[in-house]
């Protein structure tokens, strides 16, 4: 299963809105930085759909606010 994502890094607060059954938007307070905020949304996510992060796969979007991920 695919999950497209656009990641919102160095904001005041953490949310999770679901625009679609498989988009989601998610603003972090973690930097754009080391990865950071991309540890962030997957833990935001998978939280939110009650699974292991590790589970969570990074397909597409290292450095991009638009991203892709897998869940396995």
């Amino acid at each position: 299963m695919f999950i497209k994502l656009k990641v919102h890094p160095g904001e005041r607060r953490d949310k999770l809105v679901k625009k679609a059954p498989d988009a989601y938007e998610i603003w972090t307070k973690s930097p754009p930085e080391r990865g950071l905020a991309n540890a962030s949304a997957v833990r935001q996510l998978s939280l939110e759909l009650g699974i292991e992060a590790k589970r969570i796969l990074l397909i597409k979007g290292a450095h991009s606010p638009a991203k892709i991920v897998k869940i396995i």
